[in-house]
């Protein structure tokens, strides 16, 4: 299961059941769990702990030190769950003292071809990085996002569940959950329709959450105000209530407005 070429740390923790290609190097005080492979030519460092049936593609760089000038050799770590695939030229770096010391992913996330997560970011699961997306540091991610090619992501952004970015864009305001965002330095563009569908939801039921949104997102007023207005049995809806729990917590980018032109 691991190729004679391959390098690995006598510091590391390597599961019977994982496979290593050739001229892998595993580096530090990393451990692997059963199921995962790498391919070949993949690099992983320092302590970062990669859970069960991962796939990384050849030149992927996991768990080097942080781009980041104030880190000065603090013993952060990188936590990597279940059944993630990595593609080739991805980087993915841990965390710092700034930032909680930890870089997370979750499950079952597509990171794609030179796609870049930076120090201290979280990642939850079914997320989806198209090729070359890049993320700074301290951002997090809910499930089921999707952030399109070529796009980048300021730090400290959040950007909610089932949210969609679509490809080249600059996101510099944290992006509410169902939203849909396109452009340099933009506005929202409506709710993500593709991924309420494919969360199940009914016809019906995603007009209602899209009416909704445009009330909450109405000009005329403040989102305050127009949250503070809804009428009981729209606050109910759960898509609503994520909508409003994400606006109403303290988030250190702000809101991404909506922009209907």
């Amino acid at each position: 299961m691991i190729h004679h070429t391959a390098i690995i740390s006598k510091n590391a923790e390597i599961d019977n059941e994982v496979s290593i290609g050739p001229y892998c190097v595993i580096e530090g005080n990393v451990k692997i769990q059963k199921g995962t492979e790498l391919v070949s030519h993949v690099n992983i460092s320092g302590n970062t702990l990669i859970g069960q049936n991962n796939k990384f593609f050849p030149f992927s760089s996991i768990g080097q030190v942080p781009q980041d000038k104030k880190f000065k050799g603090e013993d952060s770590k990188l936590i990597i769950g279940n059944n993630n695939i990595i593609r080739e030229h991805v980087t993915i770096n841990p965390g710092t003292k700034d930032g909680g010391m930890i870089t997370k992913i979750a499950n079952n996330c597509l990171i794609m071809i030179g796609s870049h997560i930076a120090h201290d970011c979280m990642i939850s699961s079914n997320v989806v990085l198209v090729n070359n997306s890049t993320l700074g540091g301290h951002v997090k991610i809910d499930e089921n996002a999707i952030i399109g090619g070529n796009s980048a992501v300021h730090q400290f952004v959040n950007i909610g569940k089932y949210a969609m970015i679509g490809g080249m864009s600059g996101v510099e305001s944290n992006i509410i959950p169902y939203g849909l965002y396109f452009g340099i330095r933009s506005n929202l563009r409506g709710i993500n329709l593709i991924g309420l569908k494919r969360k199940g939801l009914n016809h019906n039921l995603i007009n209602k959450i899209n009416h909704i949104f445009k009330k909450i997102f109405n000009a005329d007023k403040s989102i305050e105000h127009n949250i503070k207005n809804l009428e009981d049995e729209e606050i109910k809806i759960l898509e609503i209530k994520d909508i409003i729990t994400f606006i109403e917590s303290n988030l250190k980018r702000g809101i991404a407005r909506y922009n209907n032109g």
